[in-house]
């Protein structure tokens, strides 16, 4: 693994097959997405609102605190950076093929776009609430016009993207707390027995459905996990709604800039050959010890100060999220450095294989995540929502990578694609896809 590139753009738009990968993109894949189940665990196995405070459900021993420091120093927002930016990597690459054999790519990459909003759609509203794939489809299908722009360029448009999500956090912050003195004063008219009108009606309503995602009560949480515990019809019947809030707020609020910001960079770094181990070892060095030496003291602070503050929402939308937003892609940009030079050195590349190989079915061991842990949590499985203390999720964590570092490989072994992978491309090119591998 000393030389992890194995080809560069090849041939037309088409399955790519083992000898025409990038063996460095498929890795630095399969460890984000690995990294990413690492947080999901929270939305996974409690409420929410968990995710962002532990102080709401997990337990609040040390250890159970010291669990998510420790997760959200290294892991929040870290390792979906690094996915981000490979799918704009993916973009490169991919137009690159096609244009590289004469083909135009934008037909075939439209409808590869379409229906991963297709699969995200059917995650999000009938599988598991933190769909991200409707998102980064959808931003993907606009960062596909930026394919051709320089490195530079791109790194210009992504600085100018990355801070309008921090001014879209204020604002809706700003928004936040305008309603909650609204709603203030209309309590004040119901105590006093006046007849409310149809828009201070409305705004109650309204502010019941912000108020019970963004400020839940003790009451909410008991009742979204009697919910979680109950049938499958009435898990989805909770979701629709919030799904559809999530996807119109994260698509605009989140996606458009902090997304498609991480895209572009993907794209320059694609383009730079960072993602393709062609950079020296010394570059990935710096790279390594600059994300770390930098964006640590960030996401360390970011803990303290969100401890400090009990991990107040309206704070964390403000001030108490700016030293994580930028932190976190810089660690990120550590962690790349740092998975290059295994992967540069040789060192374990018997386990780097193994991470290849579940890069090169993310798509399949993304959606296993929340077809398996929603079963386990879920009422329609074991029902264990909202019980398991925060440390001993992560017990579930290591053993679904372990099990997909194997399965992965195994599979790979006998077959051209993950299963998923398989129906994606086959629906892209109208017609099913070759599926076994030849036998020796």
């Amino acid at each position: 693994m000393s030389e992890i590139r194995d080809s560069a753009f090849v041939r037309a738009a088409g399955p790519v097959e083992a000898r025409e990968r990038f063996v460095s993109l498929d890795l630095l894949r399969g460890i984000a997405i690995l990294g990413i189940l690492v947080m999901n665990i929270y939305a996974f196995a409690m409420p929410f609102i968990a995710y962002t405070n532990p102080l709401r459900m997990g337990g609040t021993e040390p250890w159970n605190i010291g669990t998510w420091i420790f997760t959200h120093i290294l892991f929040d927002q870290k390792f979906i950076s690094i996915f981000a930016m490979m799918f704009g990597a993916g973009i490169v690459l991919m137009s690159g093929r096609a244009e590289s054999g004469g083909n135009k790519p934008a037909g075939f990459y439209y409808r590869r776009q379409f229906w991963l909003v297709v699969i995200g759609a059917i995650h999000g509203y009938l599988i598991w609430i933190g769909d991200i794939l409707f998102m980064y489809a959808l931003i993907g299908m606009l960062a596909y016009l930026f394919r051709k722009r320089t490195p530079r360029t791109l790194i210009i448009i992504a600085c100018f993207l990355l801070p309008f999500t921090l001014l879209f956090n204020y604002g809706n912050a700003y928004q936040t707390t305008k309603m909650m003195g609204m709603v203030a004063e209309v309590e004040v008219l119901i105590e006093q027995g006046e007849e409310l009108d149809d828009e201070q009606q409305q705004l109650l309503k309204d502010w019941e459905g912000m108020r019970t995602f963004m400020m839940p009560t003790d009451e909410d949480i008991a009742n979204e996990v009697d919910i979680y515990r109950g049938d499958y019809i009435g898990i989805v019947q909770h979701r629709a709604p919030i799904i559809a809030m999530m996807q119109l707020f994260f698509v605009f609020g989140y996606g458009l800039f902090r997304v498609g910001g991480l895209m572009l960079i993907g794209m320059a770094m694609m383009k730079l050959g960072v993602f393709t181990a062609q950079r020296s070892t010394a570059f990935y060095t710096r790279l390594m010890l600059v994300g770390y030496g930098l964006g640590l003291p960030m996401t360390v602070f970011s803990a303290i100060d969100l401890y400090n503050h009990d991990f107040d929402t309206l704070y964390a939308l403000t001030t108490g999220g700016f030293a994580n937003y930028f932190g976190s892609i810089i660690v990120a940009l550590g962690h790349i450095g740092l998975v290059m030079l295994i992967a540069k050195s040789g060192v374990l590349a018997g386990l780097m294989s193994r991470f290849a190989a579940v890069g090169r079915m993310a798509l399949t061991n993304y959606l296993t995540h929340s077809v398996v842990l929603t079963t386990v949590f879920y009422g329609y499985g074991l029902g264990l929502f909202g019980s398991v203390p925060r440390l001993w999720q992560m017990a579930f964590v290591a053993a679904v990578i372990g099990f997909q570092l194997w399965f992965s490989t195994w599979w790979l072994e006998r077959y051209r694609f993950g299963p998923v992978e398989w129906l994606w491309r086959s629906v892209t090119y109208w017609r099913p896809q070759r599926m076994r591998r030849p036998t020796s």
